[in-house]
């Protein structure tokens, strides 16, 4: 081979290795799918507009909202991992179908570890214990009360079998010595809208989904799921307070397919930081009682290991499984 041959070869995989990082810096050059495993008008839908739509602003190009739900979100999740891996497709969902899924469902579809890139945590928001006017208990205690003089007479309403509305309202059972008849609905808005009208008594819900309506006077609330109480319910006890040690904090985050160019990754997570951080997004998910969750990218990955196991024995111990 002489000079002249060498010189070409060598410029020509210099040409192949810096192709994703050009792409990457140019990135994005197109619209981008982000799609949301859940139905329209939940916690996540919610949350996914808002970031789309600042990234849209902040980038230049358009961040679409997807929706597809189905087997609690997990067929729009395994979409996302067999999606080409170039940025242009990505994953907003919530903990509940990226950390419970795997041990609910034998075959969910997709393999949290393996088959996405974590991106960012984007929000967490507030979980709540609602029940409709007509039900007379107010508070946790007054509807621990109501259960155990009437067992598995009142109907607590979810979103669907295995969703975080459902477990939690199981380990309240468990934790309370209670037994409550499960309604499953599909979607988070369909048990709103009975719950509102009286067809089920109480519900977990979260406040994307319920603080209309708890403003509006349509529903009130018995407690805040979450760990600490939360800003946009400052003077509502924590379910925890009255069943000690009971309370999760939900969060929300964006994932890529699996083999996603690390350029791309970075550049998407700085566009969220920077989203996260501005005035504009935290108003808006405040009005739908969520807040920016910023964590790096190793206490993402840390956090989404951790979390795998503990929602293994929570699904074991309620005896919740799906196909």
């Amino acid at each position: 081979m002489n000079s002249n041959q060498r010189t070409a070869l060598t410029l020509a995989l210099l040409s192949v290795l810096a192709a994703p990082v050009i792409a990457a810096d140019k990135y994005p050059t197109k619209s981008v799918t982000v799609l949301v495993p859940q139905a329209a008008g939940g916690a996540n839908d919610a949350i996914a507009r808002i970031v789309a739509q600042k990234l849209s602003e902040t980038t230049g190009q358009q961040f679409i909202v997807d929706n597809r739900p189905g087997a609690g979100g997990n067929i729009g999740t395994a979409s996302v991992a067999r999606s080409k891996p170039d940025g242009y497709t990505l994953l907003l969902t919530a903990d509940s179908t990226y950390v419970i899924n795997p041990s609910l469902y034998k075959q969910p579809g997709f393999n949290p570890l393996k088959d996405f890139e974590s991106i960012a945590t984007v929000a967490t928001s507030g979980y709540v214990l609602v029940a409709n006017n007509q039900f007379a208990p107010k508070t946790v205690s007054d509807l621990i009360a109501a259960a155990k003089a009437q067992p598995g007479k009142i109907a607590i309403a979810s979103a669907g079998n295995g969703t975080i509305n459902h477990l939690f309202g199981e380990m309240l059972s468990k934790a309370a010595g209670i037994e409550m008849m499960h309604v499953p609905y599909k979607g988070a808005s369909a048990a709103v809208t009975d719950l509102v009208g009286g067809q089920v008594q109480v519900s977990v819900q979260s406040l994307p989904s319920s603080l209309p309506f708890i403003k509006g006077g349509k529903l009130k609330v018995l407690g805040v799921v979450n760990e600490k109480r939360i800003s946009a319910l400052p003077d509502v006890p924590t379910v925890g307070e009255t069943v000690k040690g009971l309370g999760y904090t939900p969060w929300y985050g964006l994932f890529a397919p699996a083999g996603t160019p690390k350029a791309i990754i970075a550049q998407l997570q700085t566009d969220v930081a920077r989203v996260l951080d501005s005035a504009d997004v935290r108003e808006k998910l405040a009005s739908v009682g969520a807040e920016p969750y910023k964590t790096s990218p190793e206490q993402f990955g840390s956090m989404i290991k951790s979390e795998l196991p503990r929602w293994a024995q929570i699904v074991k111990d309620a005896n919740v499984t799906l196909d």
